[in-house]
């Protein structure tokens, strides 16, 4: 009887365990759900290919590092190999990340798990991951920016299936180049937000036309005055540390940030190389929570 009663304490303690690592998991998103929908005063942090300082770029250890600092999104690059498995991959060959190579799509999914990838040249114990492990992964953490680089549409399909199959479309967007590929994808699924990319007024003008996107990405060419139309549109804006700023940043802290903000004053997502450094920057000026 006493056993009996123990191993219901063990079990009971067990149970509140995973409810509460269950709770604390549903309580990030949501908040950064809440900042993203709710606080477009505050400024979100996107980890270009996840925060790939000390992990490689779009692996699953980069994904977990980004969770750790506390970032609200990991971009990742989506392609897709020959036997029609989506995996993290940005660049078309497979040669800067693992040494070897050939193409993405030249590759089985088995075939490519035999080459780790490298982190500063050097191999690791990561491998190339699938979109699946990635969206299984970030459930409930984290915003993925799915930064498709696959060239079809089955492949566009497969990667809104993927993410309606793992329950993760409130905490993903789709990021797509041509605006006017749009209709496409929300003719798949119009659960999934869609962050498209303008490229200058007149675009920005034609997808305001097209209806109410939570963010559009922008780039360093854009006046206030079309930033302005953006937000007062509802949707939030996009732009890219990436390059210039980050690279004075490296050099002196605060000074590529600071340089940043003052040109785009209500941009409210910035992608970045050093989205730990970018977070503390932040949330010292009072524009993160």
């Amino acid at each position: 009887m006493k056993r009996c009663f123990f191993i219901v304490l063990a079990w009971l303690g067990t149970w509140s365990t995973l409810q509460a690592q269950t709770t604390t998991a549903k309580e990030k998103i949501d908040s950064i759900l809440e900042d993203f929908h709710q606080h477009p005063e505050r400024v979100l942090v996107a980890a270009h290919r996840s925060a790939h300082t000390y992990y490689p770029e779009n692996s699953l250890g980069a994904i977990r590092e980004a969770i750790r600092q506390g970032i609200d999104i990991a971009e990742l690059d989506v392609r897709m190999t020959k036997d029609s498995v989506l995996v993290l991959m940005h660049d078309q060959t497979i040669t800067r990340t693992t040494g070897k190579k050939g193409k993405v799509s030249s590759y089985t999914y088995a075939e490519l798990q035999q080459f780790p990838l490298l982190h500063n040249g050097q191999p690791t114990t990561e491998k190339i991951p699938t979109f699946k492990e990635a969206l299984l992964l970030a459930k409930g953490h984290i915003i993925i920016d799915i930064d498709f680089k696959a060239d079809s549409r089955e492949a566009a399909r497969k990667t809104c299936e993927e993410v309606q199959a793992t329950g993760t479309a409130r905490q993903v967007l789709f990021f797509v180049y041509d605006h006017q590929q749009v209709p496409f994808l929300q003719s798949i699924n119009k659960q999934i937000p869609v962050m498209p990319r303008a490229h200058n007024a007149v675009e920005t003008a034609a997808i305001l036309k097209m209806g109410q996107f939570p963010v559009i990405h922008i780039d360093d060419s854009f006046s206030d005055n079309v930033i302005n139309d953006i937000r007062t549109a509802g949707s939030r804006v996009w732009i890219n540390a990436l390059g210039d700023f980050d690279d004075m940043e490296k050099k002196a802290e605060n000074t590529g940030f600071d340089q940043l903000l003052s040109k785009f004053k209500r941009a409210n997502v910035i992608q970045t190389d050093l989205p730990e450094q970018l977070l503390r920057y932040l949330r010292k000026k009072g524009l993160h929570q």
